[in-house]
Parts: C-alpha cells; structure tokens; sequence
C-alpha cells in the first residue's frame, strides 16, 4: 500500500471565516485553490465563543485527515492561533487577521488603533451580540466587492458572541509554527499598523495586498497564491 510523502505533498487548507461573515465568503478563495489540486475544507465558526470556534476548526482538521494550512480571517485569525495547535496544521495564514500572543485577546488588539470613520462594529446588544452596522458595511467591510455581493455578506453574517472577543489565547501556535500574514493596506475593519504591528512582533512573512478587509474575496488569486506558498514551504521542511 502506498503511503503519503507528507514531505512532498501539502494539498489540504482549511479555512475559517471571522465575524459580520460567514464561510460562503471564501467561494472565490475556494475556486482558485481546488482548480489547483488543493483539498479545501471550510469552517462555519458558531461564533458563540472562543472555545466553540476551536472546537468548530479542530472538528474540520480531524476530518481533513492529514497535514494541512489552516487560514484564518479578521476574527478567525485568534480561532487559528488557538486552533493551530493541532498535529494536523503544517503553518498558519492570517488574512488581514488578527494574531493575538499568549494571555492577550482580540480587543486589546482592536483597541490599539482609532477605528476608521467608515467602521461600522457595533457595540453588543442585550443578548451580548455584536453585529456590524447595516449602512457602514460596504464602505467598512468590503468596499472593494459590489453592493449586491456585500448586501448578501450582511445577510448571512453571522451572530458574534462579544465574549469571544475578550477572551485570552492560551497557546499561540504562532510560535511553534510558521506563520504568514496578509496585510489589507485599505482595511477600514482591522487598522493595517495593527496588522503590521502584529505580524512584526510575530516574526511572521508578510505580504501587502491592496485592497478591503476582504482581499480573500477581491483578490483571491493573490490570497491563493500566499497559502500555495505556505504549503510548498511547509511541504520542505
């Protein structure tokens, strides 16, 4: 019986949506991997916690069922810092995501920049959900994507719990595993000097995209090609 070259051959990527999103946006990013040859799993995060959404990536990891890149957007970059450590994640891609360091959380990040006038983060309601506002999420979100594509996106957004916002990593696998960063230089969701300043501080291979918070979804080919890099990397190691 024939055995896997893991060496040689990284072709799973599993990919986790953040908040004010759901996993229907990476469909473009999708497209570009599979034509190919790549083996994509998509995550639907609860977004009921911290907690959950691991779970939610480790459960799509098990089944993936070999060694893979694990991304992460905005929010679901905390989800893969944590998430990462599983046996089955060779490296780690943060789109335009957030990359908190062990004891720090999501927020504390958030809160290092003044927010964009075009932001649209809403605070949490009665029920501690925190939703993106309707009038502000093309221009703060998704500005580069047409209006009928982002009136969708606010559709099907998902509910964000705020506790998973607050919530401190545990384990960064940033710092066991090889990292790699896109930067969104158009970005009115995630500040790009919070984006720098983390991906500095992490030592982590960066690459500057122009473009909104969603480059995964008006550039995928670009986004494709950093987690094509990530597995050839990977694959050598």
């Amino acid at each position: 019986m024939e055995t896997l070259n893991v060496k040689n051959e990284i072709k799973n990527v599993v990919l986790v949506h953040g908040a004010f999103a759901d996993g229907s946006g990476f469909k473009a990013l999708y497209n570009e991997l599979t034509k190919k040859g790549y083996n994509v799993s998509v995550v639907q995060n609860p977004l009921t916690s911290l907690e959950d959404d691991v779970l939610a990536t480790h459960v799509a990891l098990d089944r993936i069922g070999g060694p893979a890149i694990l991304a992460g957007h905005s929010w679901g970059g905390a989800v893969i810092t944590e998430a990462g450590n599983h046996p089955n994640v060779a490296a780690l891609v943060y789109i335009a995501a957030f990359q908190p360091d062990n004891g720090e959380s999501a927020l504390q990040w958030l809160q290092t920049a003044a927010p964009a006038p075009e932001n649209g983060v809403l605070p949490p309601d009665d029920k501690g959900i925190v939703y993106y506002d309707k009038d502000k999420y093309h221009a703060g979100f998704c500005a580069d994507i047409d209006a009928n594509e982002a009136a969708f996106m606010y559709a099907s957004q998902g509910a964000f719990y705020a506790k998973g916002f607050v919530t401190p990593i545990t384990h960064a696998a940033w710092r066991d595993k090889p990292a790699y960063g896109l930067i969104a230089t158009e970005d009115k969701s995630i500040a790009p000097e919070i984006q720098h300043a983390m991906y500095k501080r992490s030592n982590t291979k960066v690459t500057e995209i122009k473009g909104s918070h969603v480059i995964f979804m008006s550039q995928p080919e670009k986004v494709a090609a950093v987690i094509i890099e990530a597995a050839t990397q990977g694959a050598q190691k």
